[in-house]
This record gives C-alpha cells, sequence and structure tokens, in this order.
C-alpha cells in the first residue's frame, strides 16, 4: 500500500529506513535518489521530509539504527571489564568488548546488508557521509580511548591515536572482505567463526598497542 503524504504512520518510517539501507548498500549513497528509496518503500517523497527533513537525515537515522545496538553493547562489556578488573581492565579486555559485539553481528547472515553499508562508507567519496557515520561513534570512542590511554599510559595521545587508526582498519578488514581470507588460506581458515575470529584478532591487536613507541617517534 503506498502511504499518502499526510500519513504519519510509524510503518513508513520503518519502510523508508529498510529501503534506504538496502539501497545505498547496493548502489552508494550518491547515486541513490530519494525517488528511488520511496518507490522502494512504496510511501510518498512527502514522507521522507515528514520523518527525517532531508536525505542526510535519513542517512544519519540508518546509520544510527545500524550503530547504536553495537554501541550499547561495546560499552556495557566495557563496563563489567571496568568492574571486574577494578577500574583496571587490561589491554585485551578493552579490545574484547570493542571487537566482540560488531564481529558476532557480522557473521549472522542477517547482517550482511549492513555490513555491505559500512564498505560503502569506507569507499564513499564523500567525507560528509563518512563525518556522518562517525559521528555516531562519539560517546565509543571517547570511552575507548580514555580506557586505553589507562592501561598504556606510555604512549602519547598522538601515538595511541595512531595505532587506534590502525586497529580500527583491521576490525574493518575482518568485517567488510571474510571471502578474502578464505580464498588465502585455500578454505583452511573460516572468518565465518566469529569466537574464532575474536580470539585470534584480539591479542594481534593488542600486540600492536602495546608495541614500544619507536625513538625517531620520539625525536
Amino acid at each position: 500500500m503506498v502511504h499518502r503524504a499526510g500519513d504519519r504512520g510509524a510503518d513508513s518510517k520503518e519502510l523508508l529506513m529498510d529501503a534506504a539501507e538496502r539501497l545505498f548498500a547496493e548502489r552508494g549513497f550518491a547515486a541513490t535518489s530519494l525517488r528511488r528509496i520511496t518507490a522502494e518503500a512504496g510511501v510518498n517523497l512527502a514522507a521522507v521530509n515528514y520523518h527525517f527533513g532531508s536525505k542526510e537525515g535519513l542517512i544519519e537515522a540508518v546509520f544510527e539504527r545500524c550503530i547504536r545496538p553495537l554501541s550499547s553493547e561495546r560499552l556495557r562489556l566495557l563496563d563489567e571489564a571496568e568492574a571486574r578488573s577494578g577500574g583496571r581492565p587490561s589491554v585485551e579486555l578493552i579490545l574484547e568488548s570493542f571487537v566482540t559485539p560488531v564481529l558476532r553481528a557480522a557473521s549472522r547472515p542477517s547482517a550482511q546488508i549492513t555490513m555491505k553499508l559500512y564498505g560503502r562508507t569506507h569507499s564513499a567519496p564523500d567525507s560528509h557521509v563518512r563525518e556522518i557515520f562517525l559521528r555516531q561513534f562519539g560517546g565509543v570512542r571517547e570511552r575507548f580511548t580514555a580506557a586505553l590511554a589507562h592501561a598504556l599510559p606510555h604512549l602519547p595521545r598522538a601515538e595511541l591515536y595512531w595505532r587506534l587508526h590502525f586497529a580500527i582498519g583491521a576490525v574493518a578488514q575482518a568485517m567488510a572482505d571474510p571471502e578474502r581470507l578464505v580464498v588465502l588460506s585455500d578454505g583452511a581458515c573460516d572468518p565465518y567463526d566469529a569466537d574464532a575470529t575474536i580470539a585470534r584478532l584480539v591479542p594481534f591487536l593488542a600486540a600492536g598497542l602495546r608495541t614500544p613507541w619507536p625513538v625517531e617517534a620520539r625525536e
């Protein structure tokens, strides 16, 4: 059923976000028009303005719907790690809290569109889209950066950000292109086994974060 311009039902909002997420993942952000999204959702173009205000507002809502549950779970796990360790969790516990929710989510068949959307976001030529995406991680970024700075007090803040940048890239790669590992290993590795991935990725990232600060970087 096509909703009329004045339809304010919650159904049209969810239909629009479902269609937008799918089309953004398949076609990219710039190549997906609001008319294409509304046609896919079966709602009137006015519903976009009513629920989101603009295409940018719709993009932000799609990102928020995907990211908010993962952010909540990351923060919950970090709270637990801090409680268990008297406020001083190890680098491994912090990283485990960070990577577990997203890698377990990525391993579910139902998450494939979302993972493809993340890949589109990282490769999008429009830096404004990436800015909207990264804005969703504000609270998580602050909490985890503070926790790692506490666990690695010898690292200057700029050096910590370098290492976090590399670590996030490794996590993104593990999510975005699992088939590459299947090919590289001739099928010996199963990147869709979330627990096996976490068990390998956490010590790998921890070793990188703990690497001695190079002398030349201090000069």
